[in-house]
């Protein structure tokens, strides 16, 4: 069955990708178990269990997420005092000391954004579940935004290992993480595999053709 837009799909055509060097390969139907001819890893004309295993790791991610929001992510301690930072009160430090852009800055990246990946890829796996026809293309597109702004999302832990390493001086200050950043840490990683778990290709396939994953 050819795809919305009116082309041939490279399953349409007995075309199979490799999923570990990316050489096109055409499908033989006398081979139960193909095998890419160049690195001969597995060949599946779909990632296999994609659904589910990215259905399991986002899960986790949404559970982590109220942890990592909840508890500290830093961890300050002086002479005079000790002081514990979650990732919204260090914001809300930022935007009263005047640095209102870099408090903006954290809150997307560090609040917002996971917030919306998570939402996104769930949007994601629904609609390629029920093999969704509605608005295919923004879909792709969406999961093409999702794989670009990760990348960003480790902001917050980036800050605290630059102020651990920097601060030094435990005679009079020290600075450690805390248990929010490893919650936070996790919640970025699994939706990263989450992302890397699913096969996009599922948006274009019909009910009677779409693989089960």
């Amino acid at each position: 069955m050819s795809s919305a837009a009116g082309l041939p799909r490279a399953a349409d055509l007995g075309l199979l990708s490799c999923l570990a060097c990316g050489l096109v390969c055409r499908a033989l139907p006398a081979t139960a178990a193909p095998h890419c001819p160049r690195c001969h890893a597995p060949l599946h004309r779909r990632k296999p269990a994609s659904l589910s295993r990215s259905w399991a790791l986002l899960i986790a991610a949404a559970v982590l997420y109220i942890p990592a929001n909840l508890l500290p992510i830093m961890q300050t301690s002086t002479l005079l005092y000790s002081e514990n930072d979650t990732i919204l009160s260090g914001v809300l430090t930022l935007w009263r000391s005047g640095a209102w852009d870099l408090a903006l800055i954290v809150f997307v990246a560090s609040i917002v954004v996971p917030l919306l990946k998570i939402a996104a890829l769930a949007t994601l796996l629904l609609s390629a579940g029920a093999h969704s026809r509605w608005r295919r293309r923004e879909r792709a597109r969406l999961y093409r935004l999702i794989e670009f702004i990760g990348q960003w999302s480790m902001l917050d832990i980036f800050v605290v290992a630059l102020l651990v390493a920097l601060v030094n001086f435990n005679s009079v200050a020290q600075v450690r993480a805390g248990p929010g950043a490893i919650a936070f840490a996790s919640v970025v990683v699994l939706t990263m595999l989450a992302s890397m778990s699913f096969d996009p290709r599922l948006i274009w396939d019909e009910p009677q053709t779409g693989s089960r994953a």
